[in-house]
């Protein structure tokens, strides 16, 4: 099981500069949504995006990351994204959820 604040700490090895916002779906410390926001970004593919992410991350699947959903996003694209997280086990065969906001201090 592991902290939300280490899934941050981790994604920011790969994304340095942005913010980032980690969701245990489940508060199991194994299931987690992860929405990243970086200008580094701007001009990359999406799949690209996750590949950066997963680089550092594939380590750790499926051991002790069992489900990892990732929304990595430019700011512009995060102003108008939607307020929901995808939750790949919800309901059997994934389901969208209300994102909670993570406040940062």
């Amino acid at each position: 099981m592991v902290e939300a604040s280490w899934i941050e700490s981790e994604v920011l090895k790969a994304v340095p500069n942005a913010v980032v916002e980690v969701i245990d779906l489940h508060n199991s410390g194994d299931h987690f949504h992860v929405r990243i926001i970086s200008e580094d970004f701007e001009g990359v593919r999406p799949l690209q995006r996750q590949k950066q992410v997963l680089a550092v991350m594939k380590q750790h699947i499926p051991n002790p990351i069992h489900a990892l959903d990732l929304k990595c996003m430019t700011p512009k694209q995060a102003e108008t994204a939607g307020d929901t997280a995808f939750d790949p086990h919800g309901g059997g065969q994934g389901v969208h959820i209300k994102r909670i906001m993570k406040n940062k201090e």
